[in-house]
C-alpha cells in the first residue's frame, strides 16, 4: 500500500526589524490555513520564522537582542495561536526560531511539532556561516557566529506521520555529510528552512548564481540519499536587505516537485510519494552493499583541505 503525505512549504516575505512576533505568527498561522484548503498534512515554515534575519546587525545591547529575538519558550503566549491552528486541523509542522535556553545558550533551533500539538523533536544548527567579529566596512553583517552557538544535538531522524524525518537549517544544505548522516538514519524526509541573501558578502556573485547552487544542491542531496526535501525561504526584502525565495519540494529521484514562484508569503505543496526512492534504495544507494567507510576516515578526522599526493 503506497504511502503519501501531501507537504507544503510556506514560504515567508520578508519580516522587518519593527515587525512584532504576533504579526509573524498571524502570517504563519494564515499560511497553514492555506496549507490546509490545499490538503497539506505536514507543513515546513522557514528559518528564524518569527523574526528578521537580525544576524545581518551588529548590536552590542545582548539582553536587547535577547528580547526582542530570541524565544525562551516554545509554545509561548505569542506563538500557541500557531499550535492551536495546527492542532485543530491535525497538521504537523515544522518551525524555525532564534532558542534563548534556561541556562543562557543561544541556539538557531528548529522544531518538529505532531499533528496533535506535541513537539516530536529538536534540531540545533551545526553548520553556523558568517563571521563573529565586526566587519564595519561590509554592506551588512554575517553574524550566526557571534549570536549562535554550535548546534549540540547532533543530525536526528524521529518517526513522524508515518515517516522517518530528519531536520536540517539553510547552511546545513551545502554539507553532504549532514544528509548522508541522516539517511544513514532511514530518512525518508528531510526537512529545512533558510534565509538567504542574494549578495554574496564575502566576494561578487551573480544572484542568479546563487539561486543556481541553492537548485542543485537540493536536487543533488534528495537524490544521492533518496529522500524527499523541503525547504522553505523567509525572502523579500526586509529593510532593504534582499533575499532569495525558491523554496522548493524535491523529489528522492532529484526532480523539483514544486516550486515557489515569488518572494512573498506563498504555499507550494506536493502528494509525496514516501516510497518513490524504495527502488533507489535498494540498489543505486544500498549503502550496506556499496558504502565503503574505511576508506571515508579523512572526512572525520580532518576539518581543513591538506595536500597530500601520492609519492608511488
Amino acid at each position: 500500500m503506497a504511502r503519501n503525505i501531501r507537504i507544503a512549504a510556506a514560504q515567508l516575505g520578508p519580516l522587518h526589524k519593527a515587525d512584532s512576533r504576533a504579526a509573524a505568527v498571524k502570517r504563519l498561522t494564515s499560511l497553514l490555513r492555506e496549507a490546509h484548503a490545499m490538503g497539506a498534512k505536514f507543513v515546513v515554515f522557514p528559518e528564524l520564522a518569527l523574526t528578521t534575519f537580525f544576524p545581518r546587525w551588529w548590536m552590542e545591547d545582548q539582553r536587547e537582542v535577547d528580547e526582542r529575538f530570541f524565544e525562551k519558550q516554545i509554545p509561548s503566549r505569542e506563538t500557541q495561536p500557531l499550535f492551536d491552528e495546527a492542532k485543530k486541523h491535525g497538521i504537523g509542522f515544522y518551525l524555525g526560531y532564534a532558542e534563548l535556553t534556561p541556562e543562557g545558550r543561544r541556539f538557531n533551533t528548529a522544531i518538529l511539532v505532531g499533528p496533535d500539538g506535541s513537539i516530536v523533536g529538536k534540531y540545533r544548527k551545526i553548520h553556523l556561516p558568517g563571521h563573529a567579529e565586526h566587519k564595519p566596512k561590509a554592506a551588512f553583517q554575517h553574524l550566526e557566529k557571534k549570536y549562535f552557538e554550535v548546534g549540540d544535538l547532533g543530525f536526528r531522524v524521529w518517526k513522524f506521520m508515518g515517516t522517518i524525518t530528519g531536520m536540517l537549517i539553510c547552511n546545513d544544505r551545502r554539507w553532504p555529510e549532514a544528509f548522508r548522516v541522516l539517511a544513514l538514519q532511514g530518512a525518508e524526509i528531510v526537512a529545512l528552512g533558510f534565509n538567504t541573501p542574494s549578495e554574496n558578502l564575502h566576494y561578487p556573485e551573480p544572484p542568479a548564481l546563487r539561486v543556481h547552487h541553492h537548485l542543485i544542491m537540493a536536487q543533488s542531496m534528495a537524490f544521492q540519499n533518496a529522500t524527499w526535501l523541503v525547504e522553505t525561504a523567509k525572502a523579500g526584502t526586509e529593510d532593504g536587505f534582499r533575499m532569495f525565495g525558491h523554496s522548493v519540494i524535491v523529489a528522492p529521484t532529484g526532480e523539483i516537485a514544486a516550486k515557489s514562484q515569488s518572494e512573498e508569503d506563498e504555499v507550494i505543496c506536493h502528494n509525496c510519494d514516501i516510497d518513490l526512492a524504495a527502488n533507489l534504495k535498494k540498489t543505486m544507494f544500498n549503502f550496506a552493499a556499496h558504502r565503503r567507510p574505511e576508506h571515508y576516515r579523512l572526512i572525520v578526522e580532518r576539518v581543513g583541505a591538506e595536500v597530500t599526493p601520492a609519492n608511488d
